[in-house]
């Protein structure tokens, strides 16, 4: 048995473990033990971590719980199943692995007998979920055998709403693969070997209840779940039915006049309340005395605790050791740590924390922690950004929390590289971001404003453990993105995105000591470095012997501080729109964009210009016009470099994201490339020509990756790149289009409720497994008239359905089939 940490769980799990925490007063542990004994297993070796002898002085021996306990604590971090193995050592009998910190009910002898009966050397339980993302998905065949698992995919990976509930029945000839004393997990090592040497691993799907309570919201729900009866518990204590409900009432409790139960109520031993309370579904810890005149509902009271009179509470949390006085309103979603004071008349308003040993003033009005929407509770980042409405969702106070959380991630003496685009409100949200990088003891080198690339090129060259960015969001003015990077320059990957989103929503921001502080300095000579290493990437005399005449649209953004000059080495003859930093401009709207291509179209037809780049402000993505004046779409613009690239480079690998149109196979099968998709967002991109040692790497925003110079897209370094393809094939991309305008595409958004998400991920994976697909990001379906792509929306509740094929009608037909199969699977 093993507990984690806790910090997620923070504030309440601060001055004891994650198993301690009590849910119906008493530790998730003993639940647990409790569950184990129901089935006979009672021989029980506890993995300890933090504050270990809390957990061995409640326990002891195990012989009050009708269990024998030992414990192991390991010497250092060997993962999930390292840890295991330390403990077990080399048994020779089965065993089962299950966490201290979870509430199930599962049936564990069912479960035996079925592992049993399949002879299944490792089963891992299974259960379902509305949503699955913080948790490893299981896909079985129909007879239970495991085919395929994600650990904490993101929504276009999220094929199943089937998940790893992290117990585990293991025989020896899997527990034995395990290394001793080496850093080992069973979802990223121990079972992935066990799918490639083909042993007898199944996942069997529970009935039952079963919760993680990995958060602050999950604790709470458990909770709903235990009052409103959906979760069966053994209290250990006396059970009185009342005409509104159940009470559970410990030993000596004491109840005066008039007080009012309704719901399930359980009170601890040595409780005391007063006069006229009313009380709905609440439970109260040991010794805790609620004073006259309160009203408490759906509230959380541990032990030790003083209420004083006429308080009211309402979804709210008060851990041990607090005193309130007298008429305290703490409303919804409030949690009062251990050993806290909160003085007469106080309110504590919604979603507040306050932390261990703090005092609140009489009277005082706590509003301290920010109320977020509904899609910050859900998660922070996508595709390694927070996005939202400037000064609104994101203000100066948010991205000091951030930079703190950032900071606590990375640990004292981490390096960061920041930077921004030109605007007031991106410089002031730097400033917030560094007040809360330094003051967790991280140093800062800053560039203040730059391009993205330059960014990412910074971060490759310097020994640096993160980067961040902020920008206007291209497509609207008034959002803002913070961008973060890892020290390699890629972008941030998401295990350690959720960290960071942990501590963040955790408020676990850890302070340097005062000679510790960071330190900030201001980095100079990049751009200089930046073009040195560009020019040595190209062919210079190739490009300047042609001649090129060339328009070039800057978006306002700061690629008019590189461009001049590297077209002036280049020897290339360039008319600059929009070079002036302008952060009003940094945005635009869909029809602004198409205005500024028709501008740029007009100008190259009108010079007789041999292309037209027009790059977003960020300078990361393309959008190009040809030498007769007509723009190029994404897809189309995709297949015309991707077939330059290939007569010029004969590459052996490039790589697509998963949206790319078919017509990249065919061009690739043409000059003997193996094509590779990818995830469709940009970290997928980059990670394909690392992991898979790729040539060239495609994308279908505007966004290409050469090799050499940069690892991620640079639009600077893509214009380059293009116009030496010209020079090498004396092609223009307008003789170059038409033979690649043949496939159709039509795209349509379904509504789904995110509830529903995974349970029609599942039905279609299900369905659909006679047919030729791929499983990346989100459900790619071959038919004999083309493709369908199925894909949860990372941000709206809604499916994305992608088809492709040579004619309009074969299209059309594709969208309405597998529309219809999304609205259907939406039903139970």
């Amino acid at each position: 048995m093993a507990g984690g940490f806790g910090t997620r769980l923070r504030p309440l799990s601060i001055n004891i473990p994650k198993p301690m925490v009590p849910v119906g007063n008493l530790p998730i542990m003993e639940h647990v033990v409790s569950l184990l004994r129901k089935y006979g297993i009672t021989d029980i070796t506890s993995l300890l971590y933090f504050q270990a002898d809390d957990i061995k002085n409640y326990f002891k021996d195990g012989s009050a719980f009708g269990v024998k306990m030992k414990y192991i604590k390991p010497d250092a971090d060997y993962g999930t199943a390292g840890a295991v193995r330390v403990a077990m050592d080399n048994t020779e009998e089965s065993i089962i692995v299950i966490s201290g910190d979870l509430i199930t009910d599962f049936n564990l002898s069912e479960a035996i007998k079925w592992h049993r009966e399949k002879k299944s050397e490792a089963t891992i339980l299974l259960t379902r979920i509305e949503d699955p993302l913080p948790y490893g998905i299981v896909i079985t065949d129909p007879e239970g055998r495991i085919v395929r698992f994600l650990e904490k995919p993101s929504w276009g990976e999220a094929f199943s709403d089937t998940i790893n509930t992290g117990i585990y029945l293991l025989e020896p000839d899997a527990f034995n693969l395990i290394p001793l004393k080496k850093n080992y997990d069973f979802s990223q090592n121990l079972y992935p070997l066990m799918l490639s040497k083909k042993m007898k691993l199944y996942g069997k799907i529970m009935d039952g209840y079963w919760k993680d309570i990995g958060n602050i919201n999950e604790y709470h729900k458990v909770h709903y779940d235990l009052f409103s009866g959906v979760l069966k518990l053994d209290l250990k204590t006396e059970e009185i039915s009342h005409p509104d409900g159940i009470l559970y009432k410990g030993a000596n409790v004491q109840i005066d006049e008039g007080v009012e139960f309704s719901g399930m109520v359980i009170l601890g031993n040595d409780t005391v309340i007063g006069a006229n309370t009313k009380l709905f579904n609440c439970a109260v810890g040991h010794r805790t005395r609620i004073n006259r005149g309160c009203e408490l509902k759906n509230s959380v009271i541990w032990n030790d605790d003083y209420i004083g009179s006429e308080t009211v509470m309402d979804n709210a949390i008060v851990c041990s050791n607090s005193k309130l006085g007298q008429n305290v309103k703490l409303l919804d979603n409030v949690i009062v740590s251990d050993d806290c004071t909160i003085g007469d008349s106080a309110t504590v308003r919604a979603n507040c924390k306050i932390w261990p040993n703090k005092t609140v003033e009489e009277g005082a009005i706590v509003a301290t922690s920010v109320v977020w929407g509904e899609k910050w509770n859900r998660e922070l980042f996508t595709d390694s950004k927070v996005t939202g409405l400037a000064q609104t969702e994101i203000t100066p106070e948010m991205a000091v929390r951030l930079g703190a959380a950032l900071g606590a991630t990375l640990g004292m003496g981490a390096e960061v590289v920041t930077s921004r685009d030109a605007s007031d409100i991106s410089r002031l949200l730097r400033r917030s971001l560094l007040s809360g990088i330094l003051s967790a003891g991280v140093n800062v080198s800053d560039l203040e404003t730059m391009p993205i690339p330059v960014v990412r090129y910074q971060l490759s060259k310097g020994k640096f453990d993160a980067g961040i960015y902020v920008r206007h969001n291209p497509d609207d003015y008034r959002q803002i993105d913070i961008i973060l990077f890892d020290g390699s320059g890629l972008d941030m990957p998401n295990a350690k995105l959720k960290k960071i989103e942990r501590n963040y929503f955790g408020e676990y921001f850890e302070r340097a000591p005062l000679d510790k502080i960071g330190h900030l300095e201001y980095t100079r000579g990049v751009l200089y470095d930046y073009r040195n290493d560009f020019i040595s990437g190209v062919d210079v005399n190739l490009i300047r012997n042609a001649g090129f005449k060339v328009v070039v649209d800057h978006s306002n953004g700061s690629s008019s501080q590189i461009f001049p000059t590297l077209f002036s080495q280049l020897g290339v003859t360039t008319t600059e729109l929009n070079a002036n930093l302008n952060p009003r401009k940094f945005s635009s709207t869909p029809e602004e964009n198409a205005q500024a291509i028709v501008q740029l179209s007009a100008i190259v037809s009108s010079l007789k210009a041999d292309i037209g780049f027009l790059l977003n402000s960020a300078a990361e993505k393309l959008t190009v016009v040809d030498e007769n004046g007509k723009p190029i779409d994404n897809q189309l613009l995709l297949l015309t470099v991707t077939d330059l690239y290939l007569q010029t480079h004969r590459p052996q690998k490039i790589a697509v994201p998963i949206v790319a149109s078919m017509g990249i196979d065919e061009l690739a099968q043409a000059h003997g490339a193996e094509v590779i998709r990818v995830v469709n967002d940009h970290r997928g991109m980059m990670e394909a020509k690392m992991k898979f040692g790729v040539d060239f790497v495609g994308g279908t925003r505007g966004g290409f990756i050469f090799p050499g110079f940069q690892l991620g897209a640079d639009a600077i370094y893509a214009s380059v790149k293009i116009l030496e393809m010209m020079a090498q094939t004396k092609l223009h991309l307008g003789q170059i289009r038409k033979q690649h305008e043949q496939y159709v595409r039509e795209t349509v958004s379904i509504p789904c409720p995110w509830a529903r998400k995974g349970l029609v991920m599942r039905k279609i994976i299900t369905e659909t497994d006679d047919k030729k697909r791929q499983l990346i990001d989100g459900i790619r379906i071959f038919e004999n008239n083309g493709w369908v792509l199925i894909a949860p929306d990372r941000m709206k509740a809604s499916f994305n359905i992608l088809a492709e094929s040579r004619s309009k009608k074969d299209t059309a037909q594709l969208i309405h089939r597998y529309r219809a199969y999304v609205e259907e699977c939406q039903d139970n």
